[in-house]
């Protein structure tokens, strides 16, 4: 492109902006010029870690998890452009690709915290973190709302107790996560629970009620026809968020909670070993996708590593 072209377009630009293009040139004589470290944040980021012990591998531990809140970032990011732009296959193939790739770095992440932290110490500094728990990861709840719609969040049990006309409202006191902080005889609720709700319910119940009907599930029900390989990214993502992802979650966790046969309560005071197990939890994004057999057996007959996604392309 030649520089005269260049200088149109900016002047072109600026004067669709109702703005004098010479002023920005002139700004750029004494802007400073861009560098890695700034751009990306560099030492900010770096300052983020805050151990509240002396054990070394807790700076992993929280490193890890801050990574993980980068990648569920990314694809809330992915989520948000399906959810708000018009349907174009090709463009949504490419972005479950990329939602198939970070969640693929989930799974794979978790070798960082069943490898890559020393038993004792971490059953040791885990103790000060309580009731913190990544239970409070906000971001799960939110990623979980863009795709699917409120009913496929809500377990059998749920289901059970919901009227015939539900509302956002009484969906939400319902949510399968609901149960890792309630306990439905009593109503009582941990602090877990109780500081999550008191952060972030408002936020997701306004953020549920924005989606209703505009779903990623909702697009998928509204096409006129899904070709193989959005159908195949469609349930590859489905079945890797929500089935491999808690399996290898719950797996690391039975490395360091329950592996020497002394059984340790979560942080949050979570029944873990139930609440994270798939086949109870029964989340499903597109349980459309599915067949009744595929979804009666959601999470019990899969390898520990989730490489079994069934195949039900070309049906």
């Amino acid at each position: 492109m030649s520089d005269k072209k260049i200088i149109d377009e900016i002047e072109a630009k600026y004067e669709q902006l109702g703005e004098n293009h010479e002023a920005y040139l002139k700004g750029l004589l004494h802007a400073k010029p861009i560098n890695y470290w700034d751009y990306i944040e560099v030492d900010t980021l770096l300052s983020l870690q805050k151990p509240r012990t002396n054990f070394k591998d807790e700076e992993v531990f929280i490193m890890y998890h801050q990574v993980t809140e980068l990648i569920l970032k990314m694809m809330i990011h992915e989520l948000q452009q399906l959810v708000d732009e018009p349907v174009d296959e090709a463009r949504w193939i490419d972005k479950l690709s990329r939602l198939n790739r970070y969640t693929s770095m989930l799974i794979n992440s978790f070798h960082v915290m069943r490898s890559g932290m020393d038993y004792d110490d971490y059953n040791a500094f885990r103790s000060t973190l309580t009731p913190a728990s990544g239970f409070q990861s906000a971001q799960f709840r939110f990623l979980e709302l863009y795709c699917t719609r409120l009913p496929n969040l809500i377990n059998q049990e749920g289901k059970k107790r919901l009227s015939g006309s539900p509302t956002v409202e009484e969906y939400f006191d319902h949510l399968y996560w609901k149960d890792a902080g309630l306990n439905r005889e009593t109503g009582e609720k941990t602090l877990t629970l109780r500081q999550f709700e008191e952060k972030y319910q408002d936020q997701l119940i306004r953020l549920a009620q924005e989606l209703t009907g505009q779903t990623v599930e909702d697009k998928v029900l509204a096409m006129d026809s899904v070709s193989d390989e959005l159908l195949r990214a469609l349930r590859t993502f489905d079945h890797n968020y929500n089935v491999t992802w808690p399996l290898v979650h719950l797996n690391t966790a039975q490395h360091y909670l329950d592996s020497r046969g002394e059984p340790a309560a979560a942080t949050g005071g979570s029944e873990w070993k139930k609440y994270l197990h798939p086949k109870y939890q029964q989340r499903t994004f597109f349980p459309d996708l599915w067949s009744e057999a595929e979804l009666a057996e959601w999470g019990r007959n899969t390898p520990d590593d989730g490489t079994s996604i069934p195949d039900k392309t070309g049906q």
